[in-house]
C-alpha cells in the first residue's frame, strides 16, 4: 500500500518533457530525490510543501528511484480552461478510479478532429509494427529503421505495462525530434495523442501520425516475477495477434542476451519464447541478426527451433548497426548494462528495426 510522507521541496534538478526532479526533505531531517508530473499536480517550486508517495523508493522497487509527488496542497494548480460539464475537450480517462485519473482527449472520441477518420479505419495497410517487450529496446528499434531508411515516419506506441505516464521517460523525451508522434494505449498516458485500446492506438499511429512503422513496447519500470507467465512484457504476444488482426505485418524483436546473469534470459529470453510461442496466435517474423557470437548463435536456434513452424525466423544482415546504435541521440541501457555490455540484446532489436523498415519499403 502508500506509504505516505510530507516534506518541503529545497532544489529543482533536471526537467524533462512532462516531468521535474526535486530534492525533498523530510520533517526528520532525511532528504529524498522525488518526481513530479507538473500537468498533474502543478509546478514544485523551492519552499513548497508536497506529499510524497515514497513507496517504491523506500523498498528500493522500480526504474528512477523516485518518491513521486502527489500534491502540492498549499499551492494547487487551476483546473483546465476547459468548460466544466462538457465533452469537448474529450472525457477519456486513464488511471481510472486512482486519485490522479487524468481526463483527456481521446484520439478517436466524438470530439477528436480524427474521429471521422479513425471512425472508418479498419486496416494498417501493411505497415510494419515492431514488438519489443522491454522499453530499452525503443532507441537500437528506431536505430535499426533509420540505418537503412532515414527518412521513414516511426511511430510509438506505450503500452501500460510499465510506467503509465510518457512523461517518466527520459528516452522518449531524448528520442522526439526522431519519432512521428507517441500514443499512448490502454491506461497510459501523457502522448501527443490517447487511445483506449492498442487496436485503435494503431490504426491513430498509421492514418493519423501517417507512420511507415510503429514499435510497441510497454514503458520503463516493467513489472516481473521471476515466473514464465508474471512479466508484463508477455503482452506483446497480444500486440502480434492486434498487429495481424488489423492487417499489419508483426516483426518480433528477440530478447537475446550472453550478458545477462540469469540463466532464464541468456540466448533467448523465456519472455520471448511465452510471448512468441504460447501468446501470440498469428505469425511474427521472429529477427535473428547475423554476427552473434557462435556459443550465442547456437544456443538462440535451438532456443527458436520449436517456433519455425509457426513464425517465420528471419537473419538480418547486421553491417552498419553498430555505428547506428553508437550514433543514438539517447544512452543505451538495459537492466543497467550499456552497449558493449550487453551488445547482442541491442543489435538484436536493431536488426528488427532493420528488417520493418525493409519491409515498409
Amino acid at each position: 500500500m502508500v506509504r505516505w510522507r510530507s516534506g518541503t521541496v529545497t532544489a529543482v534538478r533536471r526537467r524533462w518533457a512532462g516531468a521535474v526532479e526535486l530534492d525533498v526533505d523530510l520533517p526528520d531531517g532525511a532528504a529524498m530525490r522525488a518526481l513530479a508530473y507538473p500537468a498533474l499536480v502543478g509546478d514544485p517550486e523551492p519552499g513548497d510543501r508536497v506529499l510524497l508517495n515514497a513507496g517504491a523508493l523506500l523498498m528500493g522497487l522500480g526504474t528512477g528511484g523516485y518518491a513521486l509527488v502527489v500534491a502540492l496542497p498549499d499551492r494547487l494548480p487551476p483546473d483546465p480552461p476547459q468548460a466544466l460539464g462538457t465533452r469537448d475537450a474529450g472525457h477519456l480517462v486513464k488511471a481510472r478510479y486512482t486519485p490522479l485519473q487524468p481526463i483527456l482527449l481521446g484520439v478517436d472520441e466524438e470530439a477528436s478532429p480524427h474521429h471521422d477518420l479513425l471512425a472508418t479505419a479498419e486496416s494498417l495497410d501493411g505497415m510494419p509494427v515492431v514488438t519489443a517487450d522491454l522499453h530499452s529496446a525503443l532507441p537500437a528499434v528506431l536505430a535499426g529503421v533509420h540505418a537503412d531508411a532515414p527518412a521513414a515516419r516511426v511511430a510509438y506506441l506505450l503500452t501500460d505495462g510499465g510506467a503509465l505516464p510518457a512523461w517518466f521517460s527520459r528516452t522518449l523525451a531524448g528520442l522526439a525530434d526522431h519519432l512521428v508522434g507517441t500514443v499512448s494505449v490502454g491506461q497510459a498516458f501523457g502522448g501527443d495523442l490517447e487511445a483506449s485500446t492498442l487496436h485503435s492506438g494503431l490504426l491513430a499511429a498509421r492514418h493519423v501520425l501517417r507512420a511507415d512503422v510503429a514499435v510497441v513496447a510497454q514503458g520503463p519500470g516493467n513489472l516481473g516475477t521471476g515466473t514464465r507467465w508474471g512479466f508484463s512484457g508477455v503482452a506483446v504476444g497480444e500486440a502480434v495477434n492486434a498487429v495481424a488482426t488489423l492487417g499489419g505485418r508483426p516483426v518480433g524483436s528477440l530478447r537475446i542476451s550472453d550478458a545477462d546473469p540469469r540463466p532464464r534470459h541468456r540466448g533467448v529470453s523465456h519472455h520471448s519464447l511465452t510471448a512468441y510461442g504460447r501468446v501470440a496466435l498469428a505469425p511474427a517474423d521472429l529477427v535473428v541478426p547475423d554476427g552473434l557470437a557462435p556459443a550465442l548463435a547456437a544456443e538462440v536456434d535451438a532456443a527458436l527451433a520449436p517456433l519455425g513452424g509457426r513464425h517465420p525466423i528471419v537473419r538480418v544482415p547486421t553491417d552498419g548497426l553498430d555505428a547506428a546504435l553508437r550514433a543514438t541521440p539517447v544512452a543505451l541501457s538495459t537492466m543497467g548494462r550499456g552497449l558493449d555490455a550487453d551488445h547482442a540484446y541491442f543489435l538484436a532489436a536493431a536488426a528488427a528495426g532493420r528488417h520493418a523498415a525493409r519491409l515498409a519499403r
